[in-house]
């Protein structure tokens, strides 16, 4: 792993938490939270704002999975849960909280390093994926909103709707502003004569 982590971990466990005291520097990371349960977790991610958790499962008080999702709330991090057994149940309930990777203990220090740069690798691409997936609802409403406009355009000015898109796009040209911020100006326009006909 090239850059170094800011990691949390949590383990009900005592001689756990000594391992990870002692791994994840050795995985060249620094350690910045060490959590009994998942509360305590929850607290130390909001002072320490960590880069990665590592969480036990099974946990008093607050078990991982809820521990990462309430985290995860409050800032999006990457996240590694740890269990004593593979139970298939928890990994679809953690699946399903996006969690980035799994490891059954004991855990050795080969299988650290590379469940840590995987969790790293998945949490990017899902906050790629999540970015890409809110321009494109952003791009769909933007579209929305100039269609509407040129409608106004159309109806108002009695222009083809080609011409009405030209029009929209040489008003953005010249005010330098964003076609949709012009299209916004137009719906808002619309309104106020709408309303002045009414009365």
């Amino acid at each position: 792993m090239s850059r170094s982590l800011r990691i949390a971990v949590a383990d009900d466990e005592l001689d756990m938490r000594y391992y990870f005291q002692k791994m994840v520097p050795l995985a060249g990371h620094e350690l910045v939270a060490v959590a009994e349960n998942g509360r305590q977790l929850v607290e130390q991610c909001r002072s320490t704002r960590p880069d990665l958790v590592i969480a036990d499962i099974k946990m008093p008080e607050m078990d991982g999975i809820e521990a990462a999702r309430k985290i995860c709330e409050e800032k999006p991090t990457p996240v590694i849960l740890v269990s004593a057994y593979h139970d298939a149940e928890l990994v679809e309930r953690a699946e399903a909280e996006h969690i980035h990777a799994y490891l059954v203990k004991p855990i050795k220090q080969a299988d650290l390093g590379p469940a840590i740069s995987l969790a790293v690798r998945r949490f990017e691409q899902f906050q790629a994926l999540s970015k890409e997936a809110a321009d494109l609802r952003q791009a769909l409403e933007d579209r929305k909103v100039i269609e509407r406009a040129k409608g106004v355009m159309m109806r108002r000015l009695g222009l083809e709707e080609q011409e009405s898109f030209h029009r929209l796009q040489r008003l953005a040209s010249n005010r330098n502003r964003k076609l949709v911020d012009v299209a916004h100006l137009v719906l808002a326009a619309e309104e106020t004569f709408s309303s002045l006909e009414r009365n």
